[in-house]
């Protein structure tokens, strides 16, 4: 810098830091909104391409080996290359997803389990812009079958649904989806690569909300999707008209969890399976959602689609237990647990647990929790990395203590 500059160009014209003479052990977090280029035809190269980074809503660093972690995870057995992009949340992805997929006219497909806010954005927002919704279920392939239409536009489902866990029998709707012409999206925010890998049985889009068990610490919010490069490049250029960029200190968090992912998940999954054995046979409960269970609906498809680990096969972290005298039960019993804490998401080191009618579902009536197999006691556990004898002590003290209440 000469030292004929002002002051003020002096301080904003600071040197920057040298190149390290070895690699950083972790990615640096590049909180730059920007990027310089020495000619203007570099910056419009870079801008055509899509290759490097010129400003942080398109690209940037941490958010785009966040999304290529991600993609290596889920295309892991996939003899073709896949392409991940980041979001600033699950919600964004599904959005931009959905938005880049269809249009005025289009038809969806859509499980009738599903998240609150999907549901919502499908039958409303989406429906105010011409795009209409039938709503099945997903474990009858005939009404499947039957609801694609010619300007069906693509079938969403999610691996696991929430909270009832029914499972997709994900290469069945991909042969439905890809004998109509269509395509099969799936939200495996449930699952996780660590328990299964859509992609690998013929799905064309998986996401996830990050937030979940890919961040793992319940410290940071994104959303991701992986799909062919073509599917991708789509998706790429909504989200960057639409904006839901994913920050640099959200990706580095995000991008840190996936490193523990199949630890984490694992010893969940575990937990998992001996807390739903443990409250299934309690007098206070009706009906427990595990698909570890071997009374659950989806358990044999289960077994055939999730990776295995030491331990079995896992079937997931997330337990639906739906106890006896409906909503005042339901909520009766999140209230009771001292242990689990009542607060919303997923996937974290805590165990979480939430009543789904008056929370993640609450935008949903009686007749579509019904429609979804939604009870309206269920309440809904994830279950974190605390030892399963004192998550099942404490859920077994709140349930004995619900049954003197009845």
């Amino acid at each position: 810098m000469s030292e004929n500059h002002g002051e003020h160009t002096r301080a904003v014209r600071l040197p920057g830091p040298g190149t390290p003479v070895g690699d950083p052990v972790r990615i640096p977090v590049y909180r730059s909104t920007t990027y310089a280029f020495g000619t203007s035809k570099e910056y419009a190269d870079t801008l055509d391409s899509g290759d490097g980074y010129s400003y942080a809503r398109i690209d940037n660093p941490n958010s785009e080996a966040f999304a290529h972690a991600v993609a290596a995870l889920e295309g892991a057995g996939l003899d073709h290359e896949v392409r991940g992009q980041a979001f600033a949340s699950g919600m964004a992805a599904i959005s931009t997803v959905l938005l880049a997929l269809t249009g005025t006219g289009s038809h969806v497909v859509a499980s009738e389990s599903i998240y609150g806010n999907t549901y919502t954005l499908l039958d409303g927002l989406l429906r105010r812009f011409g795009v209409r919704t039938d709503f099945v279920d997903v474990t009858d392939l005939d009404a499947v079958r039957a609801a694609v239409r010619p300007e069906t536009a693509l079938v969403f489902t999610e691996t696991l649904s929430n909270p009832a866990m029914v499972v997709s029998d994900l290469p069945s709707l991909a042969a439905v989806a890809h004998d109509a012409g269509t395509l099969l999206v799936v939200d495996s925010t449930f699952a996780s690569p660590a328990v299964c890998r859509p992609l690998e049985h013929g799905a064309d889009v998986v996401l996830h909300s990050a937030t979940k068990y890919l961040g793992g610490h319940s410290d940071a919010t994104g959303g991701v999707t992986v799909a062919r490069p073509e599917l991708s490049a789509r998706i790429r250029s909504a989200r960057v008209d639409l904006g839901p960029c994913l920050s640099p200190d959200e990706a580095f968090m995000l991008h840190r969890g996936l490193e523990t992912l199949p630890l984490r998940v694992a010893r969940q999954c575990d937990s998992a399976a001996e807390f739903a054995a443990a409250v299934l046979g309690h007098p206070a409960v009706a009906r427990v959602d595990y698909p570890g269970l071997p009374g659950h609906r989806g358990h044999r498809l289960a077994r055939t689609l999730f990776d295995e680990g030491e331990a079995g096969t896992r079937y997931g972290a997330v337990v639906t237990v739906t106890p006896h005298g409906g909503r005042e039960a339901g909520t009766a019993f999140a209230d009771g647990l001292r242990l689990a804490t009542i607060a919303a998401s997923l996937g974290g080191a805590h165990t979480l647990v939430g009543h789904v009618g008056s929370t993640s579902h609450r935008q949903m009536s009686d007749d579509a929790l019904s429609a979804a197999g939604i009870e309206p006691g269920a309440v809904r556990f994830s279950i974190g990395l605390e030892d399963p004898a004192d998550l099942i002590a404490d859920a077994l003290r709140a349930l004995d203590e619900l049954s003197h209440r009845v």
